[in-house]
Protein backbone atom coordinates (compact mmCIF):
# COMPACT_ATOMS: atom_id res chain seq x y z
CA UNK A 1 0.00 0.00 0.00
CA UNK A 2 2.88 2.25 0.60
CA UNK A 3 4.29 1.67 -2.06
CA UNK A 4 1.12 2.55 -4.24
CA UNK A 5 0.72 5.59 -2.06
CA UNK A 6 3.69 7.35 -3.35
CA UNK A 7 3.91 6.74 -6.77
CA UNK A 8 6.19 4.37 -7.52
CA UNK A 9 4.55 2.62 -10.60
CA UNK A 10 4.80 -0.81 -8.88
CA UNK A 11 1.97 -3.38 -9.79
CA UNK A 12 0.89 -5.07 -6.29
CA UNK A 13 0.90 -8.16 -8.36
CA UNK A 14 3.76 -8.10 -10.16
CA UNK A 15 6.83 -6.38 -10.96
CA UNK A 16 6.77 -2.69 -11.27
CA UNK A 17 5.31 -0.86 -14.27
CA UNK A 18 7.63 1.26 -16.43
CA UNK A 19 6.54 3.34 -19.63
CA UNK A 20 8.76 3.10 -23.02
CA UNK A 21 11.11 5.59 -23.74
CA UNK A 22 9.61 7.97 -25.84
CA UNK A 23 6.36 7.07 -24.80
CA UNK A 24 3.13 10.04 -24.95
CA UNK A 25 1.51 10.15 -22.33
CA UNK A 26 -1.80 8.83 -21.71
CA UNK A 27 -4.66 10.78 -23.57
CA UNK A 28 -2.55 11.67 -26.18
CA UNK A 29 -1.52 8.87 -28.37
CA UNK A 30 -3.12 10.23 -31.12
CA UNK A 31 -1.95 13.68 -30.95
CA UNK A 32 1.71 13.39 -33.11
CA UNK A 33 -1.00 11.52 -36.05
CA UNK A 34 -3.73 14.47 -36.03
CA UNK A 35 -1.62 17.34 -36.30
CA UNK A 36 -0.17 16.42 -40.13
CA UNK A 37 -3.23 15.36 -41.11
CA UNK A 38 -4.94 18.72 -40.37
CA UNK A 39 -2.08 20.25 -42.12
CA UNK A 40 -2.51 18.37 -44.73
CA UNK A 41 -6.12 19.30 -45.29
CA UNK A 42 -5.54 22.70 -44.68
CA UNK A 43 -3.15 22.65 -47.24
CA UNK A 44 -5.73 20.45 -49.70
CA UNK A 45 -8.39 23.27 -49.07
CA UNK A 46 -6.23 26.15 -49.95
CA UNK A 47 -4.76 24.57 -52.79
CA UNK A 48 -8.93 23.51 -53.85
CA UNK A 49 -9.93 27.28 -52.90
CA UNK A 50 -6.49 29.08 -55.15
CA UNK A 51 -7.79 26.39 -58.20
CA UNK A 52 -11.23 27.72 -57.76
CA UNK A 53 -10.42 31.55 -57.51
CA UNK A 54 -7.76 31.62 -60.26
CA UNK A 55 -10.58 32.12 -63.49
CA UNK A 56 -11.56 35.40 -61.19
CA UNK A 57 -7.35 36.39 -60.66
CA UNK A 58 -7.03 35.64 -64.46
CA UNK A 59 -9.50 38.20 -65.44
CA UNK A 60 -8.86 40.71 -62.88
CA UNK A 61 -5.03 40.51 -64.22
CA UNK A 62 -6.44 40.96 -67.76
CA UNK A 63 -9.19 43.91 -67.22
CA UNK A 64 -7.42 46.12 -64.51
CA UNK A 65 -3.53 44.85 -63.69
CA UNK A 66 -2.12 45.24 -67.68
CA UNK A 67 -4.32 48.13 -68.70
CA UNK A 68 -2.41 49.63 -65.04
CA UNK A 69 1.53 48.15 -65.77
CA UNK A 70 0.72 49.54 -69.47
CA UNK A 71 0.00 52.74 -68.90
CA UNK A 72 2.61 53.46 -65.98
CA UNK A 73 5.23 51.72 -68.70
CA UNK A 74 4.16 54.08 -71.28
CA UNK A 75 4.35 57.19 -68.77
CA UNK A 76 7.88 56.93 -68.59
CA UNK A 77 8.72 57.19 -72.50
CA UNK A 78 8.14 59.15 -75.31
CA UNK A 79 7.27 59.03 -78.68
CA UNK A 80 9.71 61.27 -81.14
CA UNK A 81 9.74 61.39 -84.86
CA UNK A 82 13.34 59.95 -86.75
CA UNK A 83 14.45 59.58 -90.10
CA UNK A 84 15.81 55.83 -90.52
CA UNK A 85 18.37 54.15 -92.97
CA UNK A 86 16.46 55.37 -96.02
CA UNK A 87 15.73 59.24 -95.05
CA UNK A 88 11.93 58.00 -94.04
CA UNK A 89 10.65 59.35 -91.16
CA UNK A 90 9.87 56.83 -88.15
CA UNK A 91 8.53 57.06 -84.91
CA UNK A 92 10.46 56.00 -82.43
CA UNK A 93 9.83 54.81 -78.30
CA UNK A 94 12.84 55.95 -76.12
CA UNK A 95 12.97 55.83 -72.44
CA UNK A 96 12.81 59.13 -70.82
CA UNK A 97 11.87 58.32 -66.94
CA UNK A 98 10.03 60.60 -64.53
CA UNK A 99 10.39 63.57 -67.61
CA UNK A 100 6.72 63.17 -68.47
CA UNK A 101 5.59 63.53 -64.68
CA UNK A 102 8.09 66.66 -64.07
CA UNK A 103 6.59 68.14 -66.81
CA UNK A 104 2.83 67.63 -66.09
CA UNK A 105 3.21 68.64 -62.50
CA UNK A 106 5.45 71.91 -63.77
CA UNK A 107 2.50 72.32 -66.68
CA UNK A 108 -0.48 75.58 -65.56
CA UNK A 109 -2.84 73.56 -67.65
CA UNK A 110 -2.54 70.51 -65.30
CA UNK A 111 -2.83 72.41 -62.33
CA UNK A 112 -5.46 74.13 -63.69
CA UNK A 113 -7.22 70.55 -64.45
CA UNK A 114 -6.46 69.34 -61.02
CA UNK A 115 -8.33 71.92 -59.65
CA UNK A 116 -11.41 71.72 -61.31
CA UNK A 117 -11.41 68.21 -60.50
CA UNK A 118 -11.14 68.97 -56.92
CA UNK A 119 -13.24 71.44 -57.16
CA UNK A 120 -15.88 69.99 -58.97
CA UNK A 121 -16.04 66.76 -56.78
CA UNK A 122 -15.49 68.72 -52.99
CA UNK A 123 -18.78 70.85 -54.85
CA UNK A 124 -21.36 68.11 -56.43
CA UNK A 125 -20.58 65.67 -53.96
CA UNK A 126 -21.46 67.80 -50.72
CA UNK A 127 -24.63 68.88 -52.47
CA UNK A 128 -25.57 65.48 -53.95
CA UNK A 129 -25.19 64.60 -50.44
CA UNK A 130 -28.11 66.74 -48.80
CA UNK A 131 -30.03 66.93 -51.40
CA UNK A 132 -30.01 62.58 -51.79
CA UNK A 133 -30.91 62.61 -48.11
CA UNK A 134 -33.94 64.89 -48.04
CA UNK A 135 -34.75 62.90 -51.26
CA UNK A 136 -34.36 59.32 -49.23
CA UNK A 137 -36.11 61.28 -46.52
CA UNK A 138 -39.17 62.11 -48.19
CA UNK A 139 -39.54 58.77 -50.45
CA UNK A 140 -39.21 56.62 -47.20
CA UNK A 141 -42.45 58.80 -45.88
CA UNK A 142 -45.66 57.00 -46.38
CA UNK A 143 -48.10 59.04 -48.74
CA UNK A 144 -50.26 58.49 -51.49
CA UNK A 145 -48.03 58.67 -54.71
CA UNK A 146 -44.74 57.36 -53.07
CA UNK A 147 -44.35 54.66 -55.89
CA UNK A 148 -44.75 57.78 -58.34
CA UNK A 149 -42.37 59.72 -57.06
CA UNK A 150 -39.58 56.68 -56.14
CA UNK A 151 -39.99 55.96 -60.01
CA UNK A 152 -39.83 59.35 -61.16
CA UNK A 153 -36.66 60.57 -59.02
CA UNK A 154 -34.92 57.61 -60.39
CA UNK A 155 -35.37 58.30 -63.83
CA UNK A 156 -32.58 61.31 -64.09
CA UNK A 157 -30.34 58.21 -62.82
CA UNK A 158 -31.22 55.85 -65.32
CA UNK A 159 -30.63 58.49 -68.62
CA UNK A 160 -26.69 58.12 -69.97
CA UNK A 161 -24.50 60.64 -68.86
CA UNK A 162 -24.06 61.85 -72.37
CA UNK A 163 -27.85 61.50 -73.43
CA UNK A 164 -28.03 63.94 -69.94
CA UNK A 165 -25.10 66.38 -71.61
CA UNK A 166 -27.01 66.98 -74.66
CA UNK A 167 -30.40 67.68 -72.48
CA UNK A 168 -28.61 70.24 -70.19
CA UNK A 169 -26.49 71.26 -73.76
CA UNK A 170 -30.10 72.13 -74.87
CA UNK A 171 -31.52 74.04 -72.20
CA UNK A 172 -28.50 76.00 -71.38
CA UNK A 173 -28.41 77.24 -75.02
CA UNK A 174 -28.67 81.21 -75.86
CA UNK A 175 -32.33 80.68 -76.72
CA UNK A 176 -32.58 77.87 -74.09
CA UNK A 177 -35.15 77.05 -71.40
CA UNK A 178 -32.61 78.72 -68.99
CA UNK A 179 -32.49 82.11 -70.38
CA UNK A 180 -36.38 82.17 -70.57
CA UNK A 181 -36.89 81.33 -67.22
CA UNK A 182 -34.51 83.90 -65.82
CA UNK A 183 -35.26 86.77 -68.54
CA UNK A 184 -31.55 87.07 -69.87
CA UNK A 185 -29.04 85.97 -71.76
CA UNK A 186 -26.26 84.38 -70.38
CA UNK A 187 -23.74 82.11 -72.54
CA UNK A 188 -23.89 78.83 -69.76
CA UNK A 189 -21.82 76.62 -72.54
CA UNK A 190 -18.67 79.24 -73.38
CA UNK A 191 -16.59 79.44 -70.57
CA UNK A 192 -15.97 80.90 -67.21
CA UNK A 193 -17.95 80.82 -63.98
CA UNK A 194 -21.09 80.16 -65.83
CA UNK A 195 -19.62 76.78 -67.46
CA UNK A 196 -18.60 75.43 -64.03
CA UNK A 197 -22.51 76.23 -62.47
CA UNK A 198 -23.77 74.44 -65.79
CA UNK A 199 -21.81 71.63 -65.08
CA UNK A 200 -22.74 71.60 -61.22
CA UNK A 201 -26.11 71.70 -61.83
CA UNK A 202 -26.37 68.96 -64.20
CA UNK A 203 -24.23 66.42 -62.35
CA UNK A 204 -26.01 67.12 -59.23
CA UNK A 205 -29.71 66.33 -61.01
CA UNK A 206 -28.18 63.27 -62.58
CA UNK A 207 -26.77 61.90 -59.55
CA UNK A 208 -28.58 62.77 -56.42
CA UNK A 209 -31.00 60.63 -57.24
CA UNK A 210 -27.83 57.92 -56.64
CA UNK A 211 -27.33 59.20 -53.56
CA UNK A 212 -30.78 59.02 -52.15
CA UNK A 213 -31.49 55.19 -53.14
CA UNK A 214 -28.56 54.09 -51.46
CA UNK A 215 -29.60 56.15 -48.28
CA UNK A 216 -33.60 54.90 -48.87
CA UNK A 217 -31.82 51.31 -48.24
CA UNK A 218 -30.50 52.49 -45.00
CA UNK A 219 -33.50 53.71 -43.73
CA UNK A 220 -35.30 51.01 -44.45
CA UNK A 221 -33.72 48.49 -42.25
CA UNK A 222 -34.11 50.94 -39.40
CA UNK A 223 -36.55 49.87 -36.93
CA UNK A 224 -40.01 51.50 -36.01
CA UNK A 225 -39.10 50.38 -32.25
CA UNK A 226 -36.23 52.51 -32.30
CA UNK A 227 -38.55 55.79 -33.28
CA UNK A 228 -41.44 54.69 -30.90
CA UNK A 229 -38.92 54.68 -27.88
CA UNK A 230 -37.51 58.19 -29.23
CA UNK A 231 -41.23 59.32 -29.22
CA UNK A 232 -42.09 57.92 -25.94
CA UNK A 233 -38.70 59.67 -24.03
CA UNK A 234 -40.25 62.86 -25.71
CA UNK A 235 -37.32 63.58 -28.52
CA UNK A 236 -38.99 65.68 -31.17
CA UNK A 237 -38.62 65.39 -35.27
CA UNK A 238 -35.32 67.39 -35.18
CA UNK A 239 -33.99 65.53 -32.14
CA UNK A 240 -35.18 62.02 -34.09
CA UNK A 241 -33.02 62.96 -36.98
CA UNK A 242 -29.85 63.85 -35.41
CA UNK A 243 -29.78 60.97 -32.72
CA UNK A 244 -31.76 58.36 -34.49
CA UNK A 245 -31.80 58.75 -38.08
CA UNK A 246 -28.46 60.07 -38.97
CA UNK A 247 -26.09 57.54 -37.06
CA UNK A 248 -28.12 54.21 -38.15
CA UNK A 249 -27.89 55.54 -41.32
CA UNK A 250 -24.51 57.04 -41.68
CA UNK A 251 -23.17 53.89 -43.26
CA UNK A 252 -25.07 53.76 -45.78
CA UNK A 253 -24.68 57.04 -46.19
CA UNK A 254 -20.53 57.08 -46.33
CA UNK A 255 -20.76 54.04 -48.76
CA UNK A 256 -23.10 56.51 -51.47
CA UNK A 257 -20.45 59.38 -50.65
CA UNK A 258 -17.46 57.35 -51.30
CA UNK A 259 -18.73 56.14 -54.52
CA UNK A 260 -20.26 59.33 -55.87
CA UNK A 261 -16.25 60.66 -54.36
CA UNK A 262 -14.80 58.18 -57.01
CA UNK A 263 -17.24 59.02 -59.52
CA UNK A 264 -16.64 62.50 -59.73
CA UNK A 265 -13.11 62.55 -59.88
CA UNK A 266 -13.40 60.36 -62.95
CA UNK A 267 -15.74 63.09 -64.75
CA UNK A 268 -15.25 63.29 -67.89
CA UNK A 269 -18.32 62.86 -70.18
CA UNK A 270 -20.38 65.50 -68.36
CA UNK A 271 -18.15 68.55 -69.00
CA UNK A 272 -17.28 67.18 -72.39
CA UNK A 273 -20.17 66.82 -73.90
CA UNK A 274 -22.03 69.95 -72.29
CA UNK A 275 -19.52 72.30 -72.39
CA UNK A 276 -16.51 70.75 -74.58
CA UNK A 277 -12.68 70.05 -74.76
CA UNK A 278 -9.92 72.61 -74.22
CA UNK A 279 -12.10 74.80 -71.73
CA UNK A 280 -10.13 76.53 -68.85
CA UNK A 281 -12.45 76.84 -66.78
CA UNK A 282 -14.10 73.01 -66.58
CA UNK A 283 -11.40 71.05 -68.28
CA UNK A 284 -10.83 67.82 -66.04
CA UNK A 285 -7.77 65.47 -65.17
CA UNK A 286 -9.61 63.07 -68.41
CA UNK A 287 -10.45 65.61 -70.30
CA UNK A 288 -6.78 66.40 -69.97
CA UNK A 289 -5.40 62.92 -70.41
CA UNK A 290 -8.23 62.19 -73.73
CA UNK A 291 -7.01 65.36 -75.19
CA UNK A 292 -3.51 64.31 -74.85
CA UNK A 293 -4.48 60.57 -76.43
CA UNK A 294 -5.90 61.94 -79.10
CA UNK A 295 -2.44 64.58 -80.70
CA UNK A 296 -0.88 61.57 -80.31
CA UNK A 297 1.02 62.41 -77.44
CA UNK A 298 1.04 59.03 -75.36
CA UNK A 299 3.58 59.68 -72.76
CA UNK A 300 1.99 62.70 -71.11
CA UNK A 301 -1.64 60.85 -71.59
CA UNK A 302 -0.49 58.00 -69.89
CA UNK A 303 1.44 60.47 -67.10
CA UNK A 304 -1.86 62.12 -66.55
CA UNK A 305 -3.94 59.20 -65.96
CA UNK A 306 -1.55 57.49 -63.90
CA UNK A 307 -1.32 60.37 -61.78
CA UNK A 308 -5.16 60.69 -61.89
CA UNK A 309 -5.27 57.04 -60.63
CA UNK A 310 -3.22 57.44 -57.60
CA UNK A 311 -5.56 60.50 -56.27
CA UNK A 312 -8.69 58.46 -56.49
CA UNK A 313 -6.57 55.68 -55.16
CA UNK A 314 -5.39 57.90 -52.30
CA UNK A 315 -8.55 59.79 -51.82
CA UNK A 316 -10.53 56.33 -51.50
CA UNK A 317 -7.75 55.26 -48.83
CA UNK A 318 -8.21 58.63 -46.76
CA UNK A 319 -12.04 58.48 -46.59
CA UNK A 320 -11.71 55.03 -45.19
CA UNK A 321 -8.96 55.65 -42.47
CA UNK A 322 -10.85 58.75 -41.73
CA UNK A 323 -14.26 58.10 -42.15
CA UNK A 324 -15.77 55.29 -43.26
CA UNK A 325 -14.48 52.66 -40.51
CA UNK A 326 -17.98 51.14 -39.93
CA UNK A 327 -17.69 50.31 -43.95
CA UNK A 328 -14.92 47.74 -43.16
CA UNK A 329 -15.85 47.15 -39.94
CA UNK A 330 -13.12 48.24 -37.68
CA UNK A 331 -15.36 49.79 -35.32
CA UNK A 332 -16.76 46.55 -34.35
CA UNK A 333 -13.42 44.74 -33.81
CA UNK A 334 -11.86 47.66 -31.79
Amino acid sequence: MNELTTGTGRDPAGPPVTSPAGAAPAGHEGSGRGRPARKRRRGGEGRLAALLLSPTFAVLAVVIAFPIVAAIWDSLHRTSEELDADGLVVEAERFSGLANYTALIGSGRFQTALWNTTFFTVTTVAIETVIGLAMALLMHRAFRGRGIFRASVLVPWAIPTAISALLWRWIFSADGVANAVLGREILWTADGLEAKFAVIIADTWKTAPFVALLVLAGLQVIPDEVYEAARVDGAGAWQRFRNVTLPLVMPSLLVAVMFRMMDALRMFDLPQVLIGTRKPSVETLSQLAWDEAMNLRYGPAAATATVLFLYIALAAYVFVRLLGADMIGEEDEK
